[in-house]
């Protein structure tokens, strides 16, 4: 325990910061102040592992293609930031619940009141993932600001064996979560202004890597146009504006028109815009939608050469026929 205990001392997010020694003198405005300072270099920590949460990200992609899921795990701030983005998914693209996943240490009453204990038992990583029903079709990614994380660790070594992709977020450098997994995305953000409290920075530059993630994974599989989310749940009337808005600005429409082809689509914004950009029916559309993988784009090239003519030359069609 003692050897742990020097370990944790060791490590950057573990660290006391030198500019916030006096944290407790200063004034309110210069406690944000110094926060906003720290927080400027957080974008810079997370550019710095680019290529590696895009690597992450094709293989988030593959997963959800071949129907399986992107799995956050995690203990503390780590992994309610995981069920955060898991959460916001369904909504915004359409997706159901079982897509994107996010696990937390000690059960989802943790996610309110902490359950730190939890988070030393790798057996329960294990078994959490065995819950789920873990199979190699899915991405697991360990999220721990101290790269350590017994609960993460189980995780990591479970879904090694099961055949997933494995992916380690961590905020320290050369740790056991980043060994332990395929890709590790190490986010140095260095010694938080509160000593040890990784809710903060870390936890910030954490969150920036989910979003791209999620973000980047749902641009894969057809969800997004352009850059519209043309998958919206319609659960709420703002999102029924929102819908409409994204038919309107998609095909250049009138909200009149947009709200007719989402009423004729079902509600569907992918499907009234797919339709109207062809000028096709509903059947057509779904149809070409269905053979392009989601995509709008793909749908909508696709359904332009099914009507282009044949090329007609002077010694016939197609290549000389007279």
């Amino acid at each position: 325990m003692y050897r742990e205990m020097v370990d944790l001392e060791k490590m950057s997010t573990e660290m006391r910061n030198a500019e916030t020694m006096a944290l407790d003198e200063m004034t309110p405005l210069e406690i944000i102040t110094i926060m906003n300072q720290e927080d400027e270099h957080v974008a810079g920590v997370v550019k710095r592992e680019l290529p590696r949460i895009a690597q992450a990200i094709e293989w988030t992609t593959k997963s959800l293609q071949c129907g399986g899921r992107i799995i956050y795990i995690g203990a503390g701030t780590s992994g309610r930031l995981g069920i955060l983005d898991a959460s916001e998914c369904p909504p915004t693209f359409g997706v159901s619940y079982d897509c994107v996943v996010g696990i937390i240490a000690g059960g989802k009453e943790a996610f309110i009141k902490a359950a730190e204990g939890a988070e030393d038992n790798s057996g329960l990583g294990r078994d959490d993932l065995i819950h789920i029903n873990l199979t190699s079709k899915d991405t697991v990614i360990g999220i721990a600001a101290s790269g350590r994380t017994p609960y993460v660790l189980g995780a990591l070594d479970y879904a090694k064996k099961t055949g997933c992709r494995t992916v380690a977020i961590v905020c320290n450098e050369n740790m056991e979560m980043s060994r332990a997994a395929d890709i590790g995305i190490e986010l140095l953000t260095g010694p938080e202004i509160l000593t040890g409290s990784t809710r903060l920075k870390a936890g910030t530059a954490e969150k920036m890597v989910l979003n791209m993630i999620s973000t980047a994974s749902m641009v894969g599989i057809g969800k997004v146009y352009e850059n519209l989310m043309v998958d919206v749940q319609q659960t709420n009337e703002k999102l029924v504006c929102r819908a409409e808005n994204i038919v309107m600005e998609a095909v250049e429409c009138s909200r009149e028109e947009a709200r007719k082809a989402l009423k004729e689509a079902g509600g569907e914004a992918k499907l009234a815009i797919t339709r109207m950009l062809l000028n096709c029916n509903i059947a057509k559309a779904r149809k070409l939608l269905e053979d392009a993988q989601g995509k709008i784009r793909q749908a909508v090239i696709n359904g332009k050469k099914e009507t282009e003519q044949p090329i007609i030359s002077k010694q016939g069609v197609e290549g000389g026929q007279k």
